[in-house]
């Protein structure tokens, strides 16, 4: 609960800040404030945690390792903000603020006991990622994204809310432990309106992390939004909606999987397919990325569909691999960008031959998310096929190595246009700030790809 309450009170600090033209302290005061949040979620490790505030949170080791992970992933990308927000607005403390106010809303979701709390969790990040989607207000593009997101993500919150609405009229409860209790009472009477529940909540939560097909605002978002917004969308925020979509059905609805698997099982497959083949077709790098996220909630998914005892620690190992690569290839895509003002592959073009460090930490990052071995995105892929070979998905195993072949494809185009394509560019200025997170996020992914037991057995 400290955690929770340090990231909600931080905000409001740094707008004081702000106000009084400390801008120079804004972000020792947040990587501070993030790092002693931290602390004090680490240090409820193991603490035999129970339901608090009527049965409303739960801060057990899930919870824990899952805020680590989103703490982590935001001081990374906050480090990554020296000298962005500026280029933008003389204002910054607004976005530092918004961006922890998102957190705060991301810690909720992934500590909630209760429905109610993952709603208003859920509506604490979302309202904050609208607002961030616009921050660049002179930008079509930015204006764009804002609304779409607004629009559709107003439009899934519906979902999920008639489908909560619908549990809670079949099982008489918002609590998680209430509503497992009464479905494993109810073996063979189960409600209709509780399985139209269900339903609708896959659809919410598949809004939310950008599954096929309810995945068609991801790639527009994603492109308009600032690039240092759409790593904090691409990474915090779905590992958020997974661990929430993990803590649910493994709480609530693990007795009537012979329903919802088989559903859950086409948007899997429908979402690697998409997801993977219309990256192929991307000349953006950005937008690449955009798509090649759908793909990776397509493999996260398989920790839902193979439900079980492994299914915490296979999100958590994927997210945490997932992430750090993305902040790598994000980080690198905004200097790219600020110096040939383009998002194409050919702006990467010789960049080998002038930024030898940029380009083996991004090829670093490549290779992860391919999932090529001695990465940690190979270790992630691993956990997830074995879950998923554990429960007899075969055929589901045998698409998701197709396409992980698939993406191996244009997650190289980049390594080749670094290392293969000749152009004639300057050399890149990489910030201090940026090479600390780019050492940090490329020697985690070796480190977890050799030995991935040092983040492995942390749930």
């Amino acid at each position: 609960m400290s955690t929770l309450i340090i990231i909600s009170t931080l905000p409001i600090l740094l707008l004081y800040l702000g106000l009084y033209k400390a801008q120079k302290a804004l972000l020792p005061v947040t990587i501070i404030g993030l790092l002693a949040a931290l602390g004090f979620a680490v240090a409820q490790w193991n603490n035999n945690a129970q339901p608090i505030y009527h049965g409303m949170m739960l801060f057990d080791n899930f919870s824990i390792a899952f805020s680590a992970i989103t703490i982590i992933s935001t001081a990374l990308i906050i480090f990554l903000s020296k000298g962005y927000f500026e280029k933008i607005s003389n204002h910054i403390a607004e976005y530092y603020a918004i961006i922890l106010f998102a957190l705060a809303g991301i810690i909720v979701m992934v500590s909630f006991y209760n429905l109610t709390m993952l709603f208003i969790g859920i509506e604490i990040m979302s309202v904050s990622l609208y607002i961030l989607a616009g921050i660049k207000k002179n930008d079509f593009a930015s204006n764009e994204a804002a609304l779409k997101y607004f629009l559709m993500g107003a439009f899934s919150t519906g979902f999920l809310l008639f489908g909560i609405t619908l549990i809670y009229g079949a099982s008489g409860s918002f609590n998680l432990e209430a509503i497992r209790n009464w479905v494993i009472a109810h073996p063979k009477g189960i409600d209709p309106m509780f399985y139209s529940g269900i339903l609708l909540i896959i659809v919410g939560l598949c809004f939310k992390v950008g599954a096929a097909p309810f995945h068609f605002w991801t790639p527009d978002v994603y492109e308009g939004s600032p690039t240092l917004i759409t790593a904090f969308m691409s990474t915090v925020v779905k590992t958020a909606a997974f661990a929430a979509f993990l803590r649910l059905f493994s709480a609530c609805f693990a007795p009537l999987s012979d329903f919802w698997v088989p559903v859950l099982l086409v948007i899997t497959i429908i979402t690697l397919f998409v997801g993977n083949i219309t990256a192929l077709y991307q000349q953006s790098f950005k937008r690449m990325l955009a798509f090649s996220s759908i793909s990776h909630a397509g493999y996260m998914l398989f920790a839902i569909v193979a439900l079980g005892a492994s299914s915490a620690n296979s999100v958590f190992m994927y997210a945490s691999a997932y992430s750090i690569a993305s902040i790598i290839a994000f980080g690198a895509l905004i200097l790219v960008q600020q110096q040939s003002g383009s998002e194409n592959f050919e702006s990467f073009n010789g960049l080998s031959k002038k930024n030898p460090f940029l380009a083996l930490v991004l090829t670093i990052a490549m290779l992860s998310l391919a999932g090529i071995p001695l990465t940690a995105g190979f270790i992630g892929k691993f956990f997830m096929f074995s879950a998923a070979l554990t429960q007899f998905h075969v055929l589901l195993v045998i698409l998701a190595v197709v396409n992980a072949v698939i993406s191996i494809f244009y997650y190289f185009r980049v390594i080749t246009a670094m290392y293969f394509k000749d152009a004639d560019r300057a050399e890149l200025t990489i910030p201090v700030y940026y090479k600390l997170v780019f050492g940090f996020s490329a020697l985690a992914i070796i480190l977890i790809g050799i030995y991935p037991g040092f983040i492995s057995n942390f749930i």
